[in-house]
């Protein structure tokens, strides 16, 4: 089976695997609440560098469970504009430090039959790191798990095939997990986005208003919202991936999102110009469906 390249492995994130796996061990963080009794199906996960977002995003892929385990991954990612092309890897296998994921062949080629895609394979695709720096997160987390690598633009046609990758999954059968790739307000010179000057006031203005605005809208599920406020507030740089995983999210039955960890490359390295993060799970509550806890 061909495979894809780990292009951002030794830059990025370790490109070693007993650097890589020894990375991941040290962003459990113990002090993070246990979820409660439901499902988590869902999440959105940030995608910088490991040292700058690589803690938020693994505790937020490490919290996704559903009875028995699943099998399928859809990683929603990409920098689009709204009139982007769809993208899909529907075949092959992408290589991590710690192994390779092999792609949900049948589910991502179900997928391209009923829409449109640019079809990248394991040879021709454009570098992106929003999906890659999270794969050696998901194959330690889930050895065996498949993957569906998707881009989506930020429109509203883009959330009717999120809510029909759903139910392609119902419908092979498969217990899916889904996770929306991006990042936050991208602030300073660097990114072209000054509006509350520079210093200490701009970074509490993006932690506390333009990052909160964004998060607030992604933990109350507002998929609409998440993309026609992102170009407003210029606080999320890939809306339609994460309005997408939303879409999906609530297909599978979540019915809440909850916020775990948030930050900025600013607490870690302070500079003028700085870019939030934030991991946010999505949440089956049983008790509305009457199910047990155990």
């Amino acid at each position: 089976m061909k495979v894809r390249r780990a292009d951002l492995a030794g830059s990025w994130y370790p490109g070693g695997e007993s650097d890589c796996i020894r990375t991941i061990e040290g962003f459990i963080d113990p002090q993070i609440p246990s979820p409660g009794p439901g499902d988590i199906v869902g999440g959105i996960v940030p995608h910088a560098g490991w040292f700058f977002s690589g803690k938020i995003a693994f505790n937020v892929i490490k919290c996704l469970k559903v009875q028995g385990g699943p099998d399928t991954c859809i990683i929603f990612g990409r920098h689009l504009h709204s009139a982007s092309d769809n993208f899909i890897m529907k075949e092959g296998q992408w290589e991590t430090p710690i192994g390779k994921l092999e792609i949900d062949r049948e589910f991502a080629t179900n997928l391209t039959e009923e829409f449109s895609f640019n079809i990248e394979t394991t040879s021709r695709y454009e570098h992106d790191n929003t999906i890659e720096v999270q794969l050696p997160f998901i194959k330690y987390c889930f050895p065996e798990i498949k993957i569906v690598p998707i881009g989506l633009p930020p429109n509203h046609y883009s959330l009717k095939i999120a809510a029909r990758v759903v139910e392609l999954s119902r419908s092979l059968g498969r217990k899916t997990v889904v996770l929306g790739s991006t990042d936050l307000t991208h602030y300073g010179h660097n990114y072209g986005f000054i509006p509350e000057g520079t210093g200490e006031a701009a970074v509490e203005w993006v932690k506390n208003v333009n990052d909160k605005i964004a998060v607030d809208l992604m933990v109350n599920m507002d998929e609409k919202a998440v993309m026609d406020k992102s170009f407003e507030n210029h606080n999320i740089c890939c809306p339609g991936a994460a309005a997408a995983a939303i879409v999906a999210a609530k297909e599978l039955g979540a019915v809440k999102g909850e916020q775990i960890l948030y930050s900025t490359s600013y607490d870690l390295r302070p500079d003028s110009s700085f870019v939030g993060y934030v991991g946010i799970i999505f949440e089956i509550d049983r008790s509305l469906r009457g199910d047990s806890p155990n």
